[in-house]
């Protein structure tokens, strides 16, 4: 026997949406979107490249990643205001400690794209056109061979005139995850707090410089609303930034602990990128090593010396273009973030190198090129080399 009465709706469409237990869906934050290994948040270096180097194509959230820098180069900075100029871009805090304000001045402007919106109003109108060409019970069935999904994905036909839709979508389009920079022009910072400079102060030898670092950091999580906060350092330990005791090791392991507990407890807001000169602090000393392990990811940064880059170019060959721009260092990633819980983050065993150009900076594979020089041997012309007229059976 059914106890269900008779000529009664179940559930109703409208009235579930208007349901009090359902809960409207928040507006997602701009410059993140989830990885597709296994789904957790990701932000953009800045840099596209790097971005795929790092396995969840982007810089996964509650992460540090630690550059090393050989020599006397900008290689590194140049990295850290990639990673600081796509923060604010993407309207995300970005925290600058150590340096003052000339340092975020410096920051690379956007490079804008011609034709993009010139084209948009183009393709509305075709589509209005198309809309307007079949009958109106058949747009819900979707373009032919869409399969069914996209017509059980759009059931109702919106009705709405041309220019609401325009000014819908142009409000709701996706900015792109990764900007281009240019290096030789500057952004202009809008008029909110984006960049916090934190500075250094002086302080005794038995107090360690972070602390104030780190209640600066503990207070702007906790007091602003969510978003994302982008943790810059640049050249950690330099003499000329930090005060000697810095290069203590009972004060710098306690900042870096601290700073790994912050990244664990908001691990969907903060993202940490940091350099260090490794001609002060080789990575066979013992507190580079350390520094290594309480970071998820190390990458280091060998250029090339001088008299290698006044040469000519190492990957040039005959069916290069003469556009091809040639490798300015190599690169070694020694650790990439985990994966997952159950690993997966590892070093890449393939030779990388860097370009850096006005508006990219690119890393790729490193393969040498065949031997130039020796035509006579690549045209089989040798006087020693055997030929099919010498060979008896």
């Amino acid at each position: 026997m059914s106890f269900r009465k008779r000529n009664v709706g179940l559930s109703s469409p409208s009235l579930q949406s208007q349901a009090p237990g359902s809960g409207t869906q928040s507006a997602p934050i701009p410059g993140v979107r989830p990885s597709p290994l296994d789904g957790r948040l990701t932000t953009s270096t800045g840099t596209s490249s790097l971005d795929d180097l790092l396995g969840h194509s982007g810089f996964a959230l509650g992460n540090s990643l630690l550059v090393e820098e050989n020599g006397t180069t900008e290689f590194g900075a140049t990295l850290l205001r990639y990673f600081a100029a796509e923060g604010v871009v993407q309207g995300h805090r970005v925290h600058i400690v150590g340096v003052g304000e000339p340092w975020g001045r410096e920051l690379p402007a956007v490079v804008k794209t011609v034709g993009a919106e010139s084209t948009k109003p183009e393709a509305q109108s075709a589509a209005e056109k198309d809309r307007m060409k079949i009958a109106w019970r058949y747009e819900r069935l979707g373009d032919f061979g869409a399969g069914p999904s996209s017509a059980r994905a759009s059931p109702a036909v919106n009705r709405t005139p041309t220019s609401a839709i325009s000014s819908e979508t142009a409000s709701t389009a996706p900015t792109a995850f990764c900007h281009t920079f240019d290096l030789t022009k500057r952004l202009a910072l809008p008029d909110g707090n984006r960049l916090n400079h934190i500075p250094v102060r002086p302080v005794p030898q038995d107090v360690s410089p972070f602390q104030s670092v780190l209640q600066t950091l503990r207070e702007q999580l906790a007091s602003s609303s969510p978003t994302i906060h982008r943790f810059v350092i640049p050249n950690l330990l330099s003499p000329a930034l930090y005060p000697t005791q810095a290069s203590n090791p009972q004060h710098l392991l306690q900042f870096l602990h601290s700073l790994r507990a912050l990244l664990r407890c908001y691990s969907t807001q903060l993202a940490v990128m940091m350099t260090l000169p490794v001609m002060l602090y080789p990575r066979s000393a013992g507190l580079t090593r350390w520094i290594e392990l309480l970071s998820d990811g190390v990458m280091e940064l060998s250029p090339f010396p001088h008299s290698i880059d006044a040469g000519p170019p190492m990957t040039t060959s005959g069916s290069a273009t003469a556009q091809e721009e040639k490798p300015q260092g190599m690169v070694k990633m020694h650790r990439l973030p985990v994966f997952s819980e159950k690993g997966g983050g590892g070093a890449l065993g393939d030779d990388l190198v860097f370009t850096v150009s006005r508006r990219k900076f690119v890393i790729k594979p490193f393969n040498l090129p065949p031997v130039e020089g020796d035509t006579e041997a690549q045209r089989g012309e040798g006087e020693g080399r055997p030929t099919a007229v010498d060979i008896d059976f």
